[in-house]
């Protein structure tokens, strides 16, 4: 029976364990470096901060005024859905939109009994909105 598998030469060998550390420690692996206490505690303070972060997402309604304040509303009973809060723009960017009904992305904030919605986009739909849009 003849072998055919694959061939690897001894200078291959001897690089890959080079290049691993193992060839200069004559056969023992080299000794682990232990993780200083700041480097560990900082990787576990970064952990929250990606877990903390909101996703983007989308809502869509009918821009309208309500106390001096932009929200959103269902296009159906004009219920109001969320706060607006410009994030990038001005607010008055909103102005435009009045009685349009929209799509808002950006990041919810629902602390309140009315999330606050900070839009980063805004993209008109209809250029009316109500229960017969």
């Amino acid at each position: 029976m003849e072998y055919r598998g694959s061939f690897v030469s001894l200078p291959a060998i001897f690089a890959v364990l080079a290049l691993s550390g193992y060839a200069a420690s004559a056969g023992t692996p080299p000794a682990p470096v232990p993780a200083s206490p700041a480097a560990a505690g900082q990787e576990q303070k970064e952990q929250p901060k990606s877990e903390s972060k909101q996703k983007e997402t989308a809502l869509t309604g009918c821009v309208d005024e309500k106390a001096g304040q932009y929200v959103l509303t269902n296009d159906r009973n004009l219920i109001t859905i969320a706060n607006l809060e410009a994030d990038g723009f001005p607010t008055e960017g909103f102005a435009k939109h009045l009685g349009h009904k929209v799509t808002v992305r950006g990041t919810s904030n629902s602390t309140g009994s009315i999330p606050t919605f900070k839009v980063r986009s805004i993209e008109t739909v209809s250029s009316s909105c109500g229960p017969n849009q």
